[in-house]
């Protein structure tokens, strides 16, 4: 399968990376959790798709805790029917712990996108005939307090290196599946994509991430991606 291969090269070019203060731990749910995510592909991906979602990096209570982007564990167990066993990053942090499947906590980010995909197309036959969700980054990153430190807020040094491998990672992705549309879900990843990606001939959009820090998306969120989505054309 292209897509695992794609996996396979990208955690090989992730790990010569190095993250000093003040990131103190970093978890690579391809690695640890990489079972997860391989059925989540071949589930999901096995044929082209019109639009293609692109995530920044796991969240600490779902990707970091299953594997699927924006995973919240309710979603990918009881929806997307994916459950797997779940290893633990090389260093855990003890006020992140992973503990898979078993988390109890729930992820807001992945609560709203998969709430909102379970609302707007029923089952995941319908919404992944059309869609594909990833991450740009697959890497999290802490810092000693235990507070999430995002790609774009690395040091110049480590950001450049780890920005290289994951343009090439979405570009490799994207020739796979063949999508008419790119859509950042922030504006880092929709960024990322129109510098990935901008010599293909596909459309870069982005919309509203659905993060409780970003103070739009408490305010319906689910009414302001529709809007973002026709505004790109895209109907459901």
């Amino acid at each position: 399968m292209v897509l695992e291969n794609i996996i396979e090269d990208l955690l090989d070019e992730l790990k010569p990376l190095e993250f000093h203060a003040p990131v103190s731990h970093v978890y690579n749910p391809l690695a640890y959790a990489k079972a997860s995510y391989v059925k989540y592909i071949e589930l999901y991906a096995q044929s082209p798709k019109e639009i293609v979602l692109i995530g920044m990096n796991p969240g600490p209570w779902g990707m970091a805790q299953t594997g699927v982007p924006f995973g919240e564990v309710t979603a990918v167990r009881d929806w997307l029917n994916i459950k797997a066993p779940v290893g633990k990053p090389e260093k855990m942090h003890p006020k992140r712990p992973v503990t898979g499947f078993e988390c109890t906590r729930r992820e807001v980010s992945g609560q709203r996108l998969w709430g909102w995909v379970q609302k707007a197309f029923k089952t995941p036959a319908n919404f992944f005939s059309r869609f594909f969700v990833a991450n740009y980054c697959p890497l999290m990153f802490l810092e000693a307090g235990g507070r999430n430190r995002t790609p774009n807020q690395l040091r110049a040094g480590e950001r450049r290196p780890l920005l290289k491998c994951c343009d090439r990672a979405l570009r490799r992705t994207i020739e796979q599946l063949t999508p008419r549309y790119v859509i950042g879900v922030g504006l880092f990843a929709q960024e990322r994509a129109r510098i990935a990606l901008s010599d293909m001939d596909v459309a870069i959009g982005g919309i509203t991430h659905p993060s409780p820090a970003n103070p739009k998306a408490n305010r319906g969120w689910e009414a302001t991606i529709e809007k973002e989505f026709a505004s790109m054309g895209i109907e459901f």
